[in-house]
């Protein structure tokens, strides 16, 4: 009920105030486990994210997202605590579980908001989780929330935010034929390639493509 009140708060305040809209809905199925795969700029992200569709969702996030006193709370309401200095297997072994289950997870595979809008590299966790469960990914692109509340700003401004979601993403094949972290990369680099389709925004860039593009710079 909680959960249900709070949808209904976040719907309501978004299409008064932010011209919430939410584009590809249909992509996300009635039931059944999934992995949503969205970039991440605010913390706005996360109520936006979770009433894009009627279905409960569970966010996997950073451990120290939450003053100490809050943090039963929002987890009873669906947050995955993460820890950053390693693979938390916990944590991730929480998210394969629960989409085992039948629940919808949300991961945002850059691992903490963008300082520059910029897409940034996937970390290897979306990788982790579509190995253990072999379920389908479905890439998301939240825009607007960096200008609702970016990175280190404190107040909140009133811009419009659209979540939009793409069709599932099935890595079957790409699993019978890449192990470890072979896969997990394949995985990262692929979900966030569709993300960038999405926002019709540029990919991350590789780290050698980072690098020669530096080296022409200084040559410049």
């Amino acid at each position: 009920m909680a959960y249900g009140i709070l949808w209904l708060l976040v719907n309501a305040a978004g299409r008064l105030l932010f011209r919430y809209r939410v584009v590809g809905r249909e992509h996300v199925p009635a039931g059944g486990g999934v992995l949503i795969a969205a970039n991440h700029a605010s913390y706005v992200d996360i109520p936006f994210m979770g009433a894009a569709v009627r279905r409960r969702m569970w966010h996997l996030g950073r451990q120290d997202l939450f003053l100490p006193v809050l943090r039963p709370v929002i987890q009873w309401l669906g947050w995955i605590p993460i820890r950053q200095d390693r693979l938390d297997r916990s944590g991730f072994g929480k998210a394969v579980r629960l989409i085992r289950e039948g629940k919808i997870v949300v991961i945002y595979p850059e691992g903490t908001r963008t300082p520059d809008g910029r897409l940034r590299r996937g970390k290897p966790g979306v990788g982790v989780i579509v190995a253990e469960t072999g379920c389908a990914v479905i890439p998301a692109y939240i825009a607007g929330t960096r200008e609702v509340l970016p990175l280190g700003g404190r107040r909140i401004s009133l811009h419009p935010i659209r979540v939009t979601f793409g069709t599932p993403i099935d890595f079957t094949e790409a699993a019978q034929r890449l192990s470890g972290k072979d896969l997990y990369q394949h995985v990262s680099r692929t979900v966030m390639d569709r993300i960038a389709d999405l926002g019709q925004v540029a990919p991350p860039a590789d780290p050698v493509e980072r690098q020669s593009a530096a080296l022409s710079r200084k040559a410049e």
